[in-house]
């Protein structure tokens, strides 16, 4: 398969030559109008500088809060703070373009600026969520040859390990970091304080990488993808157009990290493109949350499953606590979306979930439905500007209503950095983003299982996404999460990690009842034969549940039995 790049302007070749084979790419769809973008593009051009260059300079662009007190920036103040971040990067760094840029740092003002700095500097962003410990930092650092940083100095002790030349986690390639929301008189507010707010941004190709998103998978190393500047400005110019017909009048909050696609898009690039506001948090509880969607006015709200059904709870309980009555889309994506939290939030809201489901390699969300769109039990159909098929082993489509692997191509796909698992996700053209999917008649498609997911128990294949949405119904569960545990009879069982509510306690009566339940909600023989009490799910920083060390956990409990 050729692939056509327009030349790169990069001084720094070093994501250029690292791209995959040309074969192994996925197949690339630009058949909308919507898509054609200019050989010459900075994406920050069209979500930042455009709007002021048309005279919007005055509408509210990004609000939140840092160290002293609330933040409320106009499109023309945050790109004077853009530009000024920039000269940094570029004046007193002495950056190159192409070269690669550790962000570090929370969903704020100055973190969203410092993005958009790198990237109208002409650097490549590498994003990392907050939480990451410094041995995950070193491995981002080494395999993306970062040589500088820019770090929140309330995330500086991880950081600093990997700057310490006598630490086990060292990176030799890190050669200088830089403060924000600091004090210090070298650090970044310090020097923006001497640079003019006026920046030219750098000459990038539309072909040219700007972003390396990190996704570690289930064996812990990590996987770079990279993305380009259209592929920034494709994701915002499908799925918020179409399907939640975006506008300037929007505001738009969350939780997902902007280090994260899913946030880095709902919080950032998508408002900005359409000139809306942004209301970024760092510190949120499902309360704090809806007090800051009542207090904003938010429109949108993206978030996880597992948080709008806590919200959904908390909102029955205290229902004249929060209105929500400005919310028009609240998206639901990072993990399978519960049908029995759908309708609760539905129940205590009024609102139809929009749920989604993307991915890091791809960027963003690909097949959803909104509004009177949505079909109960189903994702949605594909976004416009994509295609998707259920392919079958050998990747022949199958017919609709037969399960299979899901195959999806568009405008965006996998580029791993120099990475051999990008044979394994890209197969004839396809982008295979390891999900189990069935499609029916009329084009919707319905989410069983990541394929690792799938449960097979005496010749039965039970998506466990499924047992979990059953189980949610009963009074007693909170959360849950289900696995394949081994079995000498039945190849494998079903297993199911418990929270229970508060106040409440496990007890074999309680487990009986459970089983008993989902019996009778589901196909008797998709019932959980171990259910195991826990006081909390392993999770990740963005709410998904990591239901591959809930299957390294799975045999210790079987073998109690």
């Amino acid at each position: 398969m050729t692939q056509t790049l327009a030349p790169s302007s990069h001084e720094d070749s070093f994501t250029r030559d690292r791209l995959p084979p040309a074969d192994q790419w996925p197949e690339f769809v630009f058949d909308r109008p919507e898509l054609q973008y200019p050989a010459q593009l900075n994406c920050v051009q069209a979500l930042l500088d455009a709007h002021v260059a048309n005279g919007q300079g005055h509408r509210m662009a990004l609000r939140g809060a840092d160290a002293t007190g609330p933040v409320a920036w106009t499109y023309a103040q945050l790109q004077a703070k853009v530009n000024q971040i920039a000269h940094v990067l570029v004046t007193d760094m002495g950056l190159k373009s192409g070269q690669r840029l550790l962000l570090r740092g929370g969903n704020s003002p100055t973190m969203a600026a410092c993005f958009l700095a790198a990237l109208k500097a002409g650097l490549v962003v590498v994003p990392t969520m907050p939480l990451l410990r410094a041995s995950e930092l070193k491995q981002i650092l080494d395999k993306a040859h970062v040589s500088a940083a820019l770090c929140d100095s309330l995330l500086a002790e991880e950081l600093g390990h990997c700057i310490d030349a006598s630490h086990a986690h060292f990176a030799n390639s890190l050669k200088q970091v830089l403060w924000f929301r600091s004090a210090e008189v070298d650090g970044v507010e310090a020097r923006m304080a001497l640079h003019s707010m006026q920046f030219e941004a750098h000459a990038t190709s539309r072909d040219d990488v700007c972003l390396i998103a990190f996704t570690s998978g289930t064996t812990g190393q990590p996987k770079g993808t990279m993305h380009f500047h259209r592929d920034i400005l494709a994701m915002c110019d499908l799925f918020p157009r179409h399907i939640l017909k975006m506008t300037e009048d929007d505001v738009v909050c969350g939780t997902p990290p902007i280090a994260f696609t899913f946030g880095l898009g709902g919080l950032l690039a998508f408002p900005l493109r359409y000139g809306a506001c942004a209301v970024l948090l760092e510190k949120y509880t499902p309360e704090s949350l809806m007090k800051a969607l009542d207090h904003y006015g938010a429109t949108q709200c993206y978030t996880a499953p597992t948080m709008y059904r806590q919200m959904a709870l908390l909102k029955n309980e205290q229902p004249h606590a929060f209105k929500l009555n400005t919310l028009k889309h609240t998206v639901s994506a990072g993990e399978a979306l519960p049908d029995a939290t759908r309708q609760l939030w539905k129940k205590a809201t009024g609102l139809e979930m929009t749920d989604g489901i993307g991915g890091t390699e791809v960027i963003h969300i690909y097949i959803s439905s909104a509004g009177a769109e949505v079909r109960a039990g189903s994702i949605g159909k594909v976004v416009p500007g994509y295609q998707a098929q259920i392919v079958d082993e050998d990747m022949k489509p199958v017919a609709p209503g037969v399960v299979g692997r899901l195959a999806v191509r568009g405008p965006t796909g996998c580029r791993y950095l120099d990475d051999p698992r990008q044979k394994d996700y890209v197969k004839d053209g396809w982008n295979l983003p390891g999900d189990t999917f069935v499609m029916d008649a009329d084009g919707y498609f319905s989410y069983q299982a990541r394929n690792d997911d799938m449960i097979i128990s005496a010749g039965y294949n039970i998506a466990g996404p499924e047992v979990e949405s059953a189980l949610m119904q009963h009074v007693a569960v909170a959360e849950c999460g289900v696995v394949g545990a081994a079995d000498p009879e039945r190849g494998q069982v079903v297993m199911a990690f418990v929270v229970l509510k508060p106040n409440l306690v496990g007890s074999p009566a309680l487990e009986k009842e459970i089983q008993e339940f989902v019996k009778q909600t589901i196909a008797p023989f998709k019932y959980p034969r171990r259910v195991v009490f826990c006081d909390a799910l392993p999770r990740t920083e963005t709410g998904k549940l990591q239901r591959f060390k809930l299957r390294q956990q799975a045999p210790a409990f079987n073998s109690e039995k």
